[in-house]
């Protein structure tokens, strides 16, 4: 099959992306943030990895929960965090060892599509307290012309971000990068159907980055 410039220009894109890596999931951890309120009570944060969201949250929390699946990287979060934040870990499987709430905050960022989606937005719906908040940013698989174009668009963003963040020479792999990895399944369409049924008012949008966000007030 013949290459295209297209093709040739999308694999040195790439090449380039590999060598000048940054934290997609970091990325939105401002936009997150401003979703909710200046200071709340407890706090969930499920696929937490190292922990760098867990931090941020509990600047504004009375409490704050991380947990997640790898034993290994919860301990990498508890040796960053130390002693003085309000801060707990626990190495566990969502949905249904999630910690017990009520929480005021519930947050997740690119796990979902490693979950069971309908039974865990649900669990999410009953672990989170009246008027409390649910953020996701998640990952969506491609399905219409605009997943693809907005994912097109987003690979030269995402080399001038990189370069940007390593200042023109070759990066270091984040943390979040080296967790596992799983293709997301369901489409943006599919996702938004059913988060919306699960989530009545549930706000979704499409996001650069190869991203979605979902927010809901309980």
């Amino acid at each position: 099959m013949t290459r295209t410039f297209a093709d040739r220009l999308l694999e040195a894109l790439n090449r380039f992306n590999a060598a000048h890596p940054w934290d997609h999931n970091a990325h939105y951890h401002p936009w997150l943030l401003r979703q909710l309120p200046r200071r709340f009570g407890r706090a969930l944060d499920v696929g937490c990895g190292s922990g760098d969201l867990v931090r941020l949250l509990a600047t504004r929390a009375d409490a704050v929960q991380g947990m997640d699946s790898d034993a290994g990287i919860v301990g990498r979060a508890r040796e960053s965090t130390g002693s003085r934040a309000p801060v707990t870990y626990a190495v566990a499987e969502a949905p249904h060892a999630l910690p017990a709430g009520p929480y005021d905050v519930i947050t997740c960022v690119a796990v979902l599509h490693h979950l069971r989606f309908a039974d865990t937005l649900a669990r999410f719906r009953a672990e989170l307290a009246p008027g409390g908040t649910l953020v996701v940013v998640g990952c969506a698989r491609a399905a219409s012309l605009g997943d693809h174009a907005l994912g097109l668009l987003a690979v030269p963003l995402n080399a001038a971000v990189g370069w940007a963040r390593n200042r023109g020479g070759p990066g270091t792999r984040p943390v979040s990068m080296t967790a596992r990895v799983r293709d997301p399944e369901m489409s943006f369409a599919e996702i938004s159907r059913e988060a919306r049924r699960i989530l009545p008012g549930a706000r979704l949008r499409r996001r650069l980055f190869w991203r979605y966000t979902l927010v809901w007030r309980g």
